[in-house]
């Protein structure tokens, strides 16, 4: 057994650290939500549209993998994302099996605006928090991701974490 803060017999859903973490992520989804239905997209649509934008991904399989979806909420995913007429499927010239995504120009319009929505709400989110408070977050959060990465093997977040420098 590993030690920690928690004690079975002594836990409490509502003061416990699973709580907050969901109860914050909701918060924020809901909030992004607000803030990008006016382009006609989901918080949970963004990801695909930026992924595409930044060529970090180009196929469903890519993209399934790198936001850890499966692929059949993948596939749902991509069906109103290109029924809204953010993004076209194609089959890869070279290999027929394979499909490839693409940002249409209503896709890329998007991708261009998100940023500033997505500062906005993230400053909203984070009203009252010092330099040096986000900056504690950020790193706090990246040691507790990095926990459930390789049973906490160091395999890291692979975020870029801000130093010690109060201006992050």
């Amino acid at each position: 057994m590993v030690e920690g803060p928690y004690k079975a017999d002594e836990i409490e859903l509502t003061s416990s650290l699973g709580y907050y973490l969901t109860k914050a992520r909701n918060v924020l989804v809901e909030r992004t939500d607000r803030a990008v239905k006016p382009l006609g997209l989901t918080a949970q649509q963004i990801g695909v549209i930026l992924m595409l934008a930044s060529k970090r991904a180009s196929t469903p399989f890519e993209l399934s993998r790198a936001m850890s979806y499966d692929s059949g909420s993948m596939t749902r995913l991509l069906d109103r994302l290109e029924k809204k007429g953010f993004v076209v499927r194609t089959r890869s010239s070279s290999d027929r099996r394979m499909v490839e995504l693409e940002l249409t120009p209503q896709g890329h319009e998007a991708a261009r605006q998100l940023p500033n929505l997505g500062a906005t709400v993230l400053n909203e989110q984070l009203r009252g928090f010092s330099a040096e408070d986000h900056a504690t977050l950020i790193r706090l959060l990246a040691r507790f991701i990095d926990n459930g990465v390789d049973g906490g093997a160091g395999a890291g977040c692979g975020l870029a974490l801000p130093q010690d420098d109060p201006q992050s």
